[in-house]
């Protein structure tokens, strides 16, 4: 008995939203285009850009060859996921989306590349209190209008 929605069955799987998302961040801190990744993976470009948004499943082999291409361990590109063996580990609460959309757009990959190299954690703090409290404001405009 199958008992996903068709939405659940159209949306891409979290871990397949992860690989991808970890997949353009080292491709993208390498400074490799899309078009020198599928060159070396011998796919078009546009495959690549589906295995980032998690549109594509990458298979174990392709995974390995992405590994070697982009100079990484495939550990690599699960880091950060639930241990598997934990059975609650996989329910969708939303956060590997979220961390999936910031790493998808180029302001939050460079954010997230320059992010560490800061090396004083109060110039840290006072950064991420200036963007928390521009979030605020555009709340509190919204709410308004």
């Amino acid at each position: 008995m199958n008992t996903t929605t068709p939405d659940q069955e159209r949306s891409p799987n979290p871990v397949d939203l992860h690989v991808g998302a970890r997949i353009r961040m080292r491709r993208k801190i390498l400074g490799v285009s899309q078009e020198r990744l599928a060159d070396d993976l011998g796919l078009t470009f546009q495959q690549v850009q589906k295995y980032e948004r998690g549109a594509n499943r990458v298979s174990a082999s392709k995974l390995y060859e992405i590994a070697k291409s982009l100079q990484s361990s495939v550990s690599y590109f699960f880091e950060g996921l639930a241990d598997p063996t934990d059975v609650d580990g996989f329910e969708e609460n939303g956060s590997e989306q979220f961390v999936h959309d910031f790493l998808m757009t180029p302001e939050g990959l460079e954010l997230a590349a320059l992010f560490p190299r800061i090396g004083k954690s109060r110039v840290r703090r006072r950064i991420l209190d200036l963007v928390r409290s521009m979030a605020e404001d555009l709340v509190e405009e919204e709410s308004q209008d």
